[in-house]
């Protein structure tokens, strides 16, 4: 049974309406501006050593199912992470604005590159510095 409020639905009874991970691409779109991005991080002497380089690939899954599943994908982040506690998971680190403005000119060039239409680009964009901003945790250089 779906318990999940229904506003419109197809002739199955399926939901219908719009869902911006499906509409920008669905995981692809979400791997590739991760990917990216993670291409520009391992070039960053700040950046860099907070990222487990002994499982970049982990850590890239683990950004790409976080993503796609607060843009309407799959739920599979949570059901094997639990809750994303981004405030938690990264207080180990020192989240600096330097860090954060790195971390931004890096998801920036990788937005960049997904070509996608303005209205979703800034929807994206808006989230992404709203995390950064959020993860900021020192203000020590």
């Amino acid at each position: 049974m779906n318990d999940r409020l229904t506003l419109r639905a197809g002739p199955g009874g399926e939901p219908v309406g719009s869902n911006f991970w499906r509409e920008v691409g669905g995981r692809p779109t979400f791997e590739k501006l991760v990917r990216a991005f993670y291409d520009g991080v391992q070039t960053d002497e700040v950046l860099w050593p907070m990222y487990p380089q002994d499982d970049l690939e982990g850590a890239i899954q683990r950004l790409t199912g976080f993503l796609e599943q607060y843009w309407g994908g799959p739920g599979t982040y949570s059901e094997q992470r639990g809750h994303p506690r981004l405030r938690i998971r990264h207080n180990p680190f020192r989240v600096n604005p330097d860090a954060r403005d790195r971390w931004l000119r890096h998801m920036r060039v990788a937005v960049d590159g997904l070509g996608l239409s303005p209205l979703h680009e800034t929807m994206l964009w808006d989230y992404l510095e709203r995390a950064a901003h959020a993860m900021v945790n020192t203000f020590d250089e």
